[in-house]
């Protein structure tokens, strides 16, 4: 994968906030994630309240990410993943096999589920408990599988490319890092598997160049983990649910 972005001088300056919010990301999702655990048992809407903090400050970093590239006249769609030049033939195979995949991994919960093994995942409290809740876990999920990209995937190595002249393969380490960082709320064992999914979502980001293949296996992966997973590890032990509302 080769970019060569060209930030405007006012790119540059909406981009010190935006940078900044990708820094503070991981310290205030901390804050916001700890005091709706600490809320949630007593207060029935804490979830939704944080969910709806984090929506929306997801796609304000999203539209400064397509300001910038609106102003910036020498960064190429192609830079950000919003056109790829390359065979789309690798878009298509990896869209097709994300959707062959999601009946296999729904199958395998339902059979754990059966068998009396609890489905579990980093972040736990996040799980919604009510269809409510799950309504607007979906639309984080789905937000962070869009929002996520194009600024960790999208504007992140861009910027390291085209502001501090690193070589791409760099530029992506970093942004990876910063995108694990981004996750600390979760804890240690979810850091892991934020650097785990990130490796790979950096892995289809550069075999495309497109970020249509990368938002698809990320939402995927997002709507399985936050929503799925959970609704069905409740219907396997509905007594703990009960319990824990």
């Amino acid at each position: 994968m080769e970019i060569s972005p060209d930030f405007s001088g006012l790119g540059l300056i909406l981009a010190v906030p935006l940078v900044g919010y990708v820094f503070a990301e991981g310290l205030v999702g901390k804050r916001t994630y700890d005091r709706m655990e600490r809320d949630r048992d007593r207060d029935p809407a804490a979830l939704v309240r944080m969910l709806r903090v984090w929506i929306a400050a997801s796609w304000a970093s999203a539209a400064a990410v397509m300001a910038i590239f609106a102003v910036s006249p020498g960064v190429a769609a192609s830079d950000l993943g919003l056109w790829s030049p390359e065979d789309a033939s690798i878009t298509i195979g990896i869209l097709a096999a994300v959707a062959l995949c999601i009946p296999l991994v729904l199958f395998s919960l339902r059979w754990a589920s059966r068998r009396g093994r609890p489905v579990q995942s980093a972040g736990t409290e996040m799980h919604p408990r009510t269809a409510r809740e799950r309504g607007w876990t979906a639309a984080m999920a789905v937000t962070a599988g869009i929002c996520e990209e194009v600024v960790y995937r999208a504007f992140l190595i861009a910027a390291g490319v085209g502001v501090l002249g690193l070589d791409v393969k760099v530029a992506a380490g970093l942004a990876l890092v910063l995108f694990i960082l981004g996750h600390v709320y979760q804890g240690w064992w979810g850091m892991l598997s934020a650097a785990a999914v990130g490796y790979m979502l950096t892995y289809v980001y550069f075999s495309t160049g497109s970020l249509l293949a990368v938002v698809a296996v990320h939402t995927a992966i997002n709507l399985i983990g936050l929503v799925i997973a959970p609704m069905v590890g409740a219907r396997s032990n509905p007594g703990a649910v009960k319990a824990a509302s």
